[in-house]
């Protein structure tokens, strides 16, 4: 009888060092559940639910709106029109943002504060305010509409389309690339870097063949939140891609406010997600297969 007793008193400690992560986390869990998924899941099932326009009414069990819009040709294309824009503006956030995180980690204070500041000024601002900025900006009688025409090119439609909604989504979404490239590039010795070139590899070859490959996750890590926000955006195709430049966060908000439709918005939703979470996890599987072959 004491030595059974002896054991579990024994094992109560560890048992309560295996269970403190699950009681820790238990509070963030449920605030998730609570917050995110318990949403979803009613998004979900209002998906499957019938709807007559004549009486507005919602009931019942369908397939009908996910039907509609996998074998309606306008839904598709404005899936690949969101998809396109959402990788293009990845694509270039990347461009810009990896070389801009790589200066901003060889600066020295008080210059590294100072941009890093900058970067990270615009994420202070309402994006349907920094929209609203772009509209006026490349309005028909906006500044960039008026230096064309002081040098002879004449007004140009700026406004409503796809390149107008990409350069803005970059804006918004550049600082979500160079804040995780930045913080990879923090936990890199710059010694790796620098025994590159003593061994006679140029910048440009220590940069590409060297860092590079060491901050993929960080580039990883940028993609995946670049590409989710802008393929989710409202705001900006809203307000930059007008009523004929849709994209499918703008459908989704036709269904629930002008037509009524919440079923058919909330299917178009639950595509949009599934589709999301198809790509990132094939680009993270790719990315990340990269990853290994070339750190083993």
């Amino acid at each position: 009888m004491s030595a059974s007793t002896d054991t579990l008193a024994d094992d109560a400690p560890e048992r309560r060092v295996r269970s403190a992560p699950l009681l820790l986390s238990a509070p963030a869990a449920l605030l998730f559940a609570a917050l995110v998924l318990t949403p979803l899941f009613l998004t979900a099932l209002l998906s499957f639910n019938q709807f007559e326009y004549a009486t507005g009414r919602t009931g019942g069990f369908t397939l009908e709106h996910y039907l509609s819009v996998l074998t309606d040709e306008y839904y598709l294309e404005i899936f690949l029109r969101t998809f396109r824009i959402s990788a293009l503006a990845t694509a270039i956030c990347v461009v810009i943002g990896v070389p801009e995180a790589y200066i901003l980690s060889r600066m020295g204070n008080p210059w590294r504060s100072v941009f890093l500041l900058v970067i990270l000024a615009p994420l202070l601002v309402s994006v349907v305010v920094r929209a609203f900025g772009w509209s006026m900006l490349l309005g028909p009688e906006g500044p960039v509409n008026g230096a064309l025409m002081a040098f002879g090119f004449g007004r140009m439609r700026l406004l409503y389309t796809e390149g107008t909604v990409i350069v803005a989504l970059v804006h918004v979404m550049l600082p979500f690339m160079v804040i995780p490239v930045w913080t990879s590039l923090q936990k890199l010795d710059p010694a790796v870097e620098q025994a590159a070139l003593s061994f006679g590899a140029s910048r440009a070859t220590a940069i590409v063949r060297v860092v590079a490959p060491q901050i993929l996750p960080g580039i990883l890590s940028g993609s995946l939140i670049v590409f989710g926000l802008s393929a989710s955006a409202f705001a900006i195709p809203g307000l930059l891609g007008g009523r004929r430049l849709k994209m499918v966060a703008t459908i989704v908000y036709d269904q629930y406010l002008s037509d009524l439709n919440w079923p058919m918005g909330a299917a178009v939703a639950v595509l949009l997600l599934a589709a999301n979470l198809i790509i990132m996890l094939t680009y993270h599987r790719v990315v990340e297969g990269h990853y290994r072959r070339r750190l083993g």
